[in-house]
């Protein structure tokens, strides 16, 4: 792979995040050309808000799983990189993402930092980056990578409701080993302030059971978001 600077498309799907995708769109503006936004029928000013930043935005049906698969579609390059619109890259992550492309890497993900400054939000960030890595399944809050290549291979992301980050992780680990790159996204921890940290845990633990055991993603979805 000597030689070859793969070229990427960062694709973020958003709804509804007018109030937190302002710093992701900061951090991006020095690749706003390589990024796209990808509203799922925003109701606040998310659409204004990217625009008047100076970002693409391309309309699409909600649903993370749909909006991504749509952005991938519109806007082609050697590797895909999905954003959440309330995480925080660090300035040199792209590059991290284009030199593990540039090494033959086809997909991987970061670390996740939650961004509250209490000790158990430590435990809970080792533990899910620990899990990740030894289970080769990553979570669509660590900024998942791909070659255009593999993910066309696979289909894509599963269009479900809910889970969508898993499903296409295992797909893609059939393929191979997940890279995981050291460096952290910073993630709001909003959802564990507003349900509460121990509700959180078990909530996700019980829904990553059912899951597994073959519930429908819909049931799933409508337990997480009520």
């Amino acid at each position: 792979m000597q030689g070859f600077t793969p070229s990427i498309s960062i694709i973020v799907p958003v709804r509804n995040e007018a109030d937190q995708i302002h710093r992701l769109l900061q951090r991006l503006g020095s690749v706003l050309e390589q990024v796209l936004i990808v509203n799922g029928q925003s109701t606040d000013d998310t659409v204004s808000v990217c625009e008047q930043a100076g970002f693409k935005v391309i309309q699409s049906e909600p649903g993370r799983a749909r909006q991504m698969n749509n952005g991938a579609r519109y806007k082609k390059a050697d590797c895909y990189w999905f954003l959440h619109a309330d995480c925080l890259p660090s300035k040199g992550a792209i590059e991290q993402v284009l030199q593990s492309c540039q090494r033959g890497d086809i997909w991987g993900r970061f670390d996740v930092r939650l961004d509250d400054r209490a000790i158990i939000f430590r435990v809970i960030e080792k533990m899910m980056n620990w899990r990740s890595c030894l289970t080769q399944v990553a979570t669509g809050d660590q900024g998942i990578f791909v070659s255009r290549a593999l993910f066309e291979t696979v289909g894509g992301f599963p269009e479900i409701p809910l889970m969508e980050d898993i499903a296409i992780s295992k797909l893609l680990r059939h393929h191979c080993r997940v890279v995981c790159l050291n460096d952290s996204l910073e993630v709001s921890s909003r959802r564990w302030r507003q349900m509460g940290i121990t509700h959180t845990i078990l909530l996700m633990w019980w829904l990553r059971l059912r899951y597994f055991l073959g519930a429908d993603p819909a049931d799933l979805h409508r337990a997480y978001y009520g």
